[in-house]
């Protein structure tokens, strides 16, 4: 199993980047926590991103995220009954895991419904199941990982349509996008941030 890489990412567009490791090219899932933490354009920083290897029938991914403790939240959320690796990674691209560990310990099913594809019996199961195992993250963590944004790797797109795309991926719906980013059309601001601003709103 791959469970680290350490390379220069080549290509990123959220939630997926191109990390190039001795001049292999590794695809990875990555959660948009992992994205604030990347370097800016051009530059040749070496970067480690723990991993999480996924076998399915029709494909194999390899998840990536910037701590050991996003990628030990992203495991426990996977032997919750009905979550997936992609639920589990909006989960962790839409909070921190010192969030995530509040909203379960004051049984938030609100807070966790709002991540999408999670509905509230998902979000009941999830405070029962993890309430336990949530011993090895820090509930009073405020943003850990949640650094300033970097420079964004992809001239061909606007920031809206990155952002948009984004969101996609992690499994919001196109009424739920629009109002989201509908603030932040005109805003200016690197797709980073727009997405990290966007996903904020919508836990309220």
């Amino acid at each position: 199993m791959i469970g680290l890489l350490r390379g220069r990412v080549i290509w990123k567009q959220p939630p997926e980047l191109l990390l190039d490791v001795n001049g292999v090219g590794y695809e990875l899932q990555a959660s948009m926590n992992t994205f604030y933490n990347l370097p800016p354009d051009a530059d040749d920083t070496t970067v480690t991103i723990y991993t999480h290897f996924v076998v399915r029938e029709d494909a194999q991914i390899l998840f990536g995220f910037s701590s050991l403790e996003e990628r030990t939240l992203f495991r426990l959320l996977l032997k919750v009954n009905g979550i997936g690796p992609k639920m589990a990674l909006a989960v962790v691209s839409g909070m921190t895991a010192g969030e995530f560990a509040r909203f379960v310990q004051a049984g938030d099913v609100a807070a966790l419904s709002r991540i999408p594809g999670v509905g509230k019996k998902t979000a009941e199961r999830m405070i029962v199941e993890m309430r336990d195992r949530l011993t090895g993250l820090d509930a009073d963590a405020g943003n850990t990982g949640m650094q300033a944004p970097p420079a964004f790797i992809s001239p061909s797109q606007s920031p809206l349509d990155e952002a948009t795309h984004a969101l996609v991926a992690l499994g919001y719906k196109p009424a739920q996008i629009s109002r989201m980013l509908a603030p932040l059309e005109n805003s200016g601001l690197p797709v980073e941030e727009m997405i990290r601003q966007a996903l904020r709103a919508s836990l309220g």
